[in-house]
């Protein structure tokens, strides 16, 4: 991100515009997943500048649920979401009288770390985090020996998303098999960047949050390869997200766009822009792309008036890339 805002205060500077909007600018409202947010802001930069200050886009970072509420209480135009919309969430949408658009944006890699120090744990087993992390762990677990005899006597201290956010939700799905079924005992932060500070200041820590907050902060955490069901430890990496062999915690991630917003010029430029221009930005925040097929059939679904959800309102954990694809089209 630091690289991304050089280049727009470069590209501002050698266009002679303004970084403040202008007073009469219409304003797009976003909130939602800190996940999201890289994308979203990195978008969101490049499109005002576009604009020539015309529009002003503000980005929050409320967590996808927290999101969702202001969403579908009309107080947003767009929702980022690291998970798709829940069940509880479309009931509040449709009592609001709010539809919108599902606009699958990228792949993520939600990432478990250790701190560097940590010698004894070269691979996690989903088995391992369960117990690490499961509800009956609270005030039990304790130790990392408690996990595995051949880890050290050396407390273990956890650190993750709250409860509003989507990757608390699909972590807990993907490691629990009940979304936000965890012990309550660790330290929960919405900022990601809380988590990685946390994780680097304690030998005997372990967390998890999206790729993109690890890759930039590698020096400071180790990402713990994770054995997939073919029993094979595969770490987190763009290309691993793209051949399926991080599972379960590769996941899609989305915006949400209310009807009665696209229905104003800036947000459907917006939406538009962010699906076309946008897309080479998604990679240089390290995330992974989606085809461009499945662009163009969000673009397409848009400009059709398409609404709804091609999911069905329940969490679900290790959807790849194509299965995303079939998913959209029926809608």
């Amino acid at each position: 991100m630091k690289a991304l805002t050089l280049i727009s205060a470069l590209t501002i500077a050698s266009t002679g515009l303004a970084l403040a909007p202008r007073a009469d600018a219409q304003v797009i409202k976003i909130d939602g997943s800190s996940t999201v947010f890289p994308i979203t802001e990195a978008v969101a930069e490049e499109f005002q500048i576009a604009k020539r200050g015309k529009v002003r886009v503000t980005v929050g970072v409320s967590g996808t649920g927290g999101g969702f509420k202001k969403f579908c209480r009309g107080e947003t135009d767009v929702s980022n979401a690291s998970r798709p919309i829940l069940a509880a969430e479309m009931e509040a949408c449709r009592a609001a009288g709010i539809k919108y658009y599902e606009l699958p944006v990228a792949y993520d890699a939600l990432t478990v770390v250790v701190n560097p120090a940590n010698d004894w744990v070269k691979q996690l087993t989903v088995e391992e985090l369960r117990k690490m992390w499961e509800p009956a762990a609270q005030g039990k677990v304790k130790t990392w020996k408690q996990v595995n005899p051949k880890w050290p006597e050396l407390p273990l201290t956890l650190f993750g998303p709250g409860s509003d956010s989507g990757t608390f939700d699909y972590f807990t799905e993907a490691v629990t098999g009940k979304a936000k079924s965890s012990r309550g005992d660790f330290t929960a932060s919405e900022d990601d960047n809380v988590l990685v500070q946390g994780v680097a200041s304690n030998k005997g820590a372990l967390g998890y949050f999206g790729y993109a907050y690890y890759q930039p902060n590698a020096d400071k955490v180790r990402a713990v390869p994770i054995v997939n069901k073919a029993g094979k430890p595969v770490g987190p990496s763009l290309a691993n997200v793209v051949n399926g062999s991080y599972e379960p915690l590769s996941r899609p991630v989305f915006m949400y766009v209310a009807e009665a917003a696209a229905k104003k010029p800036e947000v459907r430029e917006f939406v538009n822009y962010y699906l076309t221009e946008g897309v080479p930005l998604i990679e240089e925040v390290k995330y992974v792309p989606l085809p461009k097929q499945a662009y163009d059939l969000a673009g397409k679904h848009f400009k059709e008036g398409k609404l709804g959800t091609g999911f069905g309102g329940v969490p679900e954990v290790g959807l790849k890339v194509e299965e995303l694809l079939a998913r959209e089209a029926k809608l």
